[in-house]
C-alpha cells in the first residue's frame, strides 16, 4: 500500500518541484504561453484520444458529469452561506471555494491512482469545471459573463466529437489516434510544471484566514466527493475519481482571473499556495481512503 501511494504521488510532487526549483532559480518561464498551448492544443487532444479509444460506457460519462456538476453546485452553495456568516466577499473567496485544482493535480494524481479508465473519468469532471470557471468564475470575479465565451473552450469541442466517436461506434484512422495522442501527451506535465512555476511565483497574504479557507475547501470537497459517490451509486474507479478530484486544492486558475479583474489577487495566491501545500497531507490520506 505505502508503495502504491509512493508510486502515485511521488511522479506528480517530482514535476511541481522541477517546477518550483526552476522559476526560483531565476530562469524564465512564460507561463501565459504554456498555459495557452495546454489549453488550445495539449488539452483537447488529451481529452479527445482519452475519450475516444476507451471503452467506457457513455452512460457512466454522463452520470460522472453530473456528480461533477452536483459537487460544483453544493460547493457554491456552502461556500456562499459560510462567507455570509464569516462576513467575507463573495466575489473574492467563493471562486476559490468552488473551483479545485481538477486540472493540474487531478488529472495526474487520478492517472497514476486509476490508469487511462481513471484519467478518462476524470476529464469529464475537468470539463464540467472547466466550463463553470469560464462562465460562472468569471461572472463571480467580474460581475458579469457571456455564453458566448464556451466558444472559445477548445476543450468543449473534442469532448463533443469524442462522445460522436463512442456513440456510433467508428473506427479512427491510425494518424489521428497517434497524433492527438502525442499532442496530448505533454499535457499532464506541462500543466504541473506550471504549478510548481506558479506556488514559486506567489506570496502568501493573511495566512490565518488562508488556512482556515483553504481546510474548509479541502474538507468541503472531500466530504462532497463522498456524497456524490453515494448518491450516483459510484464503486470502484468512479468512486475514487469522483472524491479525488473532488478532494483537489484551489485552482491557480482562480489567481489569474483575480488578477485579471482585480478582484484581491494576493489573498487569492495565498489561498493557492496554503491549500496546495496543505493538500500533500491530506492527498495521502484521501488516496488510502478510496483504496487506490
Amino acid at each position: 500500500m505505502i508503495l502504491h501511494l509512493l508510486n502515485v504521488i511521488t511522479p506528480v510532487l517530482i514535476v511541481i518541484a522541477l517546477g518550483w526549483g526552476w522559476v526560483r532559480s531565476g530562469r524564465p518561464y512564460d507561463t501565459n504561453l504554456v498555459t495557452g498551448l495546454v489549453m488550445t492544443i495539449g488539452a483537447p487532444c488529451l481529452v479527445f484520444s482519452t475519450l475516444s479509444t476507451l471503452h467506457i460506457s457513455p452512460q457512466l460519462l454522463v452520470k460522472m458529469g453530473g456528480a461533477a456538476l452536483g459537487v460544483m453546485g453544493l460547493s457554491a452553495v456552502i461556500g456562499a452561506v459560510i462567507l455570509r456568516f464569516a462576513g467575507l466577499s463573495l466575489q473574492d473567496f467563493l471562486p476559490p471555494l468552488i473551483f479545485a485544482n481538477i486540472g493540474n493535480m487531478g488529472l495526474p494524481l487520478c492517472l497514476f491512482a486509476f490508469g487511462k479508465p481513471g484519467l478518462a473519468l476524470a476529464i469529464v469532471v475537468f470539463t464540467v469545471f472547466c466550463i463553470g470557471h469560464f462562465t460562472v468564475g468569471v461572472w463571480l470575479y467580474s460581475g458579469s459573463a457571456s455564453l458566448l465565451s464556451l466558444l472559445k473552450i477548445p476543450v468543449i469541442y473534442a469532448v463533443g466529437l469524442a462522445i460522436v466517436v463512442l456513440l456510433t461506434r467508428a473506427t479512427l484512422p491510425e494518424w489521428i489516434v497517434k497524433t492527438t495522442e502525442l499532442l496530448g501527451s505533454f499535457t499532464i506535465p506541462l500543466m504541473l510544471l506550471t504549478l510548481g512555476v506558479s506556488l514559486g511565483r506567489l506570496q502568501v497574504m493573511n495566512i490565518r484566514r488562508a488556512m482556515a479557507i483553504s481546510l474548509l475547501r479541502l474538507g468541503m470537497g472531500f466530504g462532497l466527493g463522498i456524497l456524490a459517490a453515494t448518491l450516483f451509486n459510484f464503486t470502484g474507479t468512479a468512486r475514487g475519481v469522483i472524491i479525488l478530484q473532488s478532494s483537489m486544492p484551489v485552482a491557480v486558475f482562480n489567481y489569474l482571473l483575480a488578477q485579471q479583474y482585480q478582484r484581491n489577487a494576493n489573498e487569492t495566491a495565498g489561498l493557492v499556495v496554503i491549500s496546495t501545500l496543505c493538500s500533500l497531507a491530506t492527498l495521502p490520506l484521501v488516496l488510502v481512503f478510496i483504496g487506490a
